[in-house]
């Protein structure tokens, strides 16, 4: 589960950060592991910290404008923590969640389903629900198989009025316990827009791109749509 977006940071200097210029360095005692290059003029970087618990993984964001996301999950997949760095705002989970998101489960039973809180350095608190389901489908990119899932989730305040929506199709890969974005559907209020996030290249050490902060996929097609009379909704990453 990716999808979510984050709200920020408060202290650079007191988190595991990465530096922000120039080819992608993870913090000290981190080791980046897998660059992925996306569409919607995305490329993300993973990397694992040695200070963490067993599990969890970290994952930076870069558009055409530099490092914009940061998540924190643990090993199964929960959203621990998460940074909007425009502007800077730090969002965690709330303890003990109704249901919380289960990795292992959706590979034992084919379906996930989750309700959490989140909160934000801003005071603002909200409540997400929804579902993973495994579709049976396998799909090849760039050599790597991956498990395709149908998702659908919905955020409310904690009144219960409707902040925005999410419904498509994502990938998963069992074994690095990760969740990646596809083609779906976006509601922020204003009704449902088209967002595709699917992997393009899977960049490992030693291969050219890897560490890349430079986005290479749909980014033109990103300005056009950031134009004037256009809509653009940066993905939910979510997703995740």
């Amino acid at each position: 589960m990716i999808r979510f977006s984050a709200f920020a940071l408060t202290a650079l200097t007191a988190l595991p950060l990465p530096a922000l210029a120039g080819s992608f360095t993870p913090p000290e005692s981190c080791e980046t592991w897998l660059t992925v290059q996306s569409r919607a003029c995305r490329v993300s970087n993973y990397y694992k910290c040695g200070a963490d618990v067993a599990g969890d993984q970290w994952r930076a964001d870069f558009d055409q404008e530099g490092i914009f996301f940061i998540s924190h999950i643990d090993r199964e997949t929960q959203w621990v923590e998460s940074f909007d760095l425009n502007p800077t705002v730090r969002q965690v989970l709330d303890p003990e969640p109704e249901d919380p998101a289960n990795f292992s489960g959706l590979l034992a039973t084919g379906l996930d389903t989750f309700t959490f809180r989140l909160s934000d350095d801003t005071g603002i608190r909200t409540e997400v629900s929804g579902h993973d389901r495994l579709t049976g489908v396998e799909t090849v990119i760039d050599g790597v198989t991956l498990k395709q899932t149908e998702y659908e989730f919905t955020e409310t305040d904690l009144n219960g009025t409707q902040l925005r929506q999410a419904r498509g199709n994502e990938f998963i890969h069992p074994e690095w316990r990760l969740f990646f974005a596809g083609a779906g559907e976006w509601n922020g209020g204003d009704g449902y827009v088209p967002i595709d996030g699917t992997p393009r290249d899977f960049i490992f050490p030693g291969e050219p791109g890897f560490e890349a902060t430079q986005p290479i996929y749909d980014c033109d097609a990103v300005l056009s749509e950031a134009e004037p009379g256009g809509q653009i909704e940066r993905l939910i990453d979510v997703a995740d």
